[in-house]
């Protein structure tokens, strides 16, 4: 009897680009989205990658799952281009202004609904940093999870082997059951670029929307009047000081003056050599062996 594929869903989210600019709003609670550059979360695409490589070698069965606007449909067709069955997005008005748990409960659902083996995404997102929402619903589905992941195989048929990145660099294997979810460290795994033919084929792809009703949720259940955790506001960081060297009290003033304005930098003083290119060449030898750059010459 042949095993059953794996199925794994995987989480895709939007993010904005962190590198300024970004303008706040007058209230100081919300970032404006006039001329932010959107993309999809880094670490979300080597989640996707992970799990189309599971897909490639043992016939493993992946969707794509979104909640956002209709903006995010972009998102989910290159996520077929690249290799996925299914793409669904989720998204209704009420759902603006959700906080994690909100989207926690959402996520619950989802999975609730469809009943993956797996859930695949990232630990952390490029803007915000830390991303709850996927460990709670994992936690409210009783379902082991496991954070910064860095690879991941297949154990059996109703198992994960996880290396995760622990403390100073140090590596963990954990064996995960299934169902779990599976969040996965940036910058571990470089995504696939979909080729001409999937790309065609994506555009041509149906992109599957659900709403609250679908998912037998009330408005009132989710979205920002619900949330208990609401941004009380938002600031730009202080910038880094630069540490400046005091200069020595007993120098003249405009010595001291050139002392700050420099930044404690002091001058290297340079020489100029003159003779033969034998010459010129043993005397470079000396200098980089005074100062220790040449490996096993005494200085």
């Amino acid at each position: 009897m042949a095993a059953k594929p794996l199925d794994i869903l995987v989480l895709l989210r939007e993010v904005t680009d962190p590198r300024p600019p970004a303008q706040l709003a007058e209230e100081g609670a919300l970032v404006r989205d006039r001329g932010l550059r959107r993309l999809v979360n880094p670490a979300d695409l080597e989640a996707l990658e992970e799990a189309l490589l599971l897909a490639d070698d043992g016939g493993a069965r992946v969707t794509a799952l979104a909640v956002g606007p209709g903006r995010l449909d972009d998102t989910l067709r290159v996520a077929l281009g690249m290799g996925v069955q299914r793409a669904i997005r989720v998204w209704d008005r009420a759902l603006e202004g959700a906080d994690a748990v909100a989207t926690g409960e959402l996520l619950t659902r989802c999975l609730s609904i469809l009943r993956p083996g797996a859930l695949f995404t990232g630990s952390r997102l490029l803007d915000a940093g830390a991303a709850p929402a996927p460990a709670l619903a994992a936690a409210a589905l009783g379902v082991p999870s496991c954070d910064a992941v860095v690879a991941l195989r297949q154990v059996g048929e109703q198992a994960l082997e996880a290396t995760r990145k622990g403390d100073r660099g140090s590596r963990q294997r954990i064996e995960l059951p299934m169902p779990c979810a599976v969040l996965f460290e940036g910058g571990a795994r470089e995504p696939r670029y979909p080729d001409m033919e999937g790309v065609l084929a994506a555009l041509e792809g149906e992109v599957e929307l659900w709403g609250l009703p679908e998912l037998g949720l009330s408005a009132r259940a989710l979205g920002e009047d619900i949330s208990p955790l609401r941004p009380a506001g938002y600031s730009f960081p202080r910038p880094t000081p630069v540490r400046v060297t005091t200069p020595d009290a007993n120098l003249p003033a405009h010595e001291r003056i050139r002392a700050l304005l420099s930044g404690g930098i002091q001058a290297r003083e340079g020489r100029m050599h003159f003779g033969s290119a034998e010459t010129l060449a043993e005397g470079l030898f000396q200098v980089l062996c005074r100062e220790g750059l040449v490996p096993g010459a005494e200085s």
